[in-house]
């Protein structure tokens, strides 16, 4: 440990360092730019246009949706960027015969891809402020964090985790609640079925500090014998009393209809706390491994760097179609499964951390392969 630190200490950037980094830096620029132009054109542009010429949207709000849409593309093409960018570079490199001088004279692989390392750690950090800040930001701005919908449920339990109220709620906005239907839960206990011992209907409720608040409820009572015995209302009916409950559940309502991108990284920690404490079993372990994606996703900036470079090099004569044919069967792969594993382990097939990490260690291991098959 001392002696990497020593050598890291004691590294100098040379000539041919800025030289490969700032070959690799201009091709992973233009890769990044040709993967934004690939992933927005066929659908998003296409859309935009059409709402253009229908009148939906002016062209100026049509431009700004197409630069709002860029953040999100953004972070899944730094990744492919420097994958491409570096084998693009080192397989001119090896082309021209120049990888072959640097060695012959001395170099190994890991000092002539030094730089490539460093890029894809600089781009690492990006790609995490990206999906942490700008997605978040411009996913807000195109209105997708308004949280409204319909048809939610919640289940209020007793300390001893048995049902005390059903609360469904038919449509909500950020500021209202409509058609709450309310349903609690009698102390007897049957062998075929669970009894109601009231029935509580309201068009409307308003969240308060301390309660969520029904405007002119209905309520049945109900008897033993499941029979309507009383029918009464109040302008004011109050639900969720005890504390910070009404809050909770307001923020699991909205939150239940956003999608993953809206959220900084601090609110979706937040948020799975929220959820294992509501026992939303399969969107808390959906989220978290979300979580773990944000944190493990970045990675693959340094990891892409170093497999870029190795499948990049190979003899002056050699197939040059076969190092670009994996790293694009590499990038669709790890594109296209991960709402599969973000299924593992919602459905509780694999942890939520093993599942987020799974394409990491599955890339590591490539590098290894790929170091053992090419002898470097």
């Amino acid at each position: 440990m001392i002696d990497v630190l020593s050598k890291i200490k004691n590294y100098k950037i040379t000539l041919l360092d800025k030289f490969i980094l700032s070959q690799v830096l201009g091709a992973t620029l233009v890769c990044l730019i040709l993967f934004i132009i690939v992933w927005i054109a066929p659908e998003t542009l296409f859309k935009i246009i059409k709402k253009i010429l229908n009148d939906v949207y002016t062209p100026m709000m049509g431009l700004k949706r197409l630069v709002l849409e860029i953040p999100q593309v953004l972070a899944k093409a730094i990744p492919v960027g420097i994958l491409l960018g570096s084998i693009f570079t080192f397989d001119r490199l090896s082309k021209n015969s120049e990888l072959s001088i640097l060695r012959g004279i001395g170099l190994s692989f890991n000092r002539i891809m030094a730089p490539v390392i460093v890029l894809g750690v600089v781009l690492s950090f990006f790609c995490y402020t990206v999906n942490d800040k700008l997605v978040p930001i411009a996913s807000q701005k195109l209105g997708e964090s308004r949280g409204g919908g319909s048809h939610f449920v919640y289940i209020v339990e007793n300390p001893d985790k048995t049902p005390k109220q059903n609360i469904i709620v038919s449509n909500f906005s950020p500021s209202e609640i409509f058609g709450i239907t309310v349903m609690n839960f009698s102390h007897e206990k049957y062998s075929d079925a669970t009894m109601f011992k009231s029935i509580i209907f309201a068009p409307i409720a308003h969240k308060q500090k301390d309660c969520w608040m029904l405007e002119d409820a209905l309520i049945y009572d109900i008897d033993d014998d499941g029979i309507y015995k009383k029918v009464s209302q109040k302008e004011k009916y109050p639900i969720l009393t005890e504390k910070n409950q009404a809050q909770e559940v307001f923020d699991l309502m909205l939150n239940n209809t956003r999608k993953e991108r809206v959220f900084t990284n601090h609110q979706i920690s937040n948020y799975t706390k929220l959820l294992k404490r509501a026992n939303f079993s399969d969107e808390y372990k959906y989220f978290k491994a979300k979580l773990y994606q944000r944190y493990l996703h970045p990675l693959t900036c340094i990891l892409f760097a170093i497999i870029g470079c190795m499948l990049g090099f190979a003899p002056p004569r050699s197939q040059r179609l076969v190092g670009f044919t994996i790293a694009v069967g590499m990038i669709f792969g790890y594109y296209i499964t991960l709402p599969f594993f973000d299924l593992l382990a919602q459905k509780s097939v694999l942890p939520p951390f093993i599942a987020a990490a799974f394409p990491i260690i599955l890339f590591i291991i490539s590098i290894f392969v790929i170091k053992k098959a090419k002898d470097l």
